[in-house]
């Protein structure tokens, strides 16, 4: 069972990694979000549950 432990630490390396992305790649960063603006809301909605199923099937395959 996941506890609230294990949901602290995979929110802490989220800010982790993106705050990386925002103190190497600033420039990109800011580029990709103007990029983001053209894309329609059903590819971003598309793209953000195809992200979150993904990540869920690494960690029960991490965690079984």
């Amino acid at each position: 069972m996941v506890g609230i432990g294990d949901l602290a630490t995979a929110l802490a390396l989220v800010l982790v990694i993106e705050g990386l992305f925002y103190a190497l790649l600033p420039g990109q960063v800011k580029r990709m979000m103007v990029a983001v603006l053209s894309v329609p809301e059903g590819v971003l909605r598309l793209a953000g549950l195809l992200a979150a199923v993904l990540g869920l099937m690494i960690v029960v395959a991490l965690r079984g």
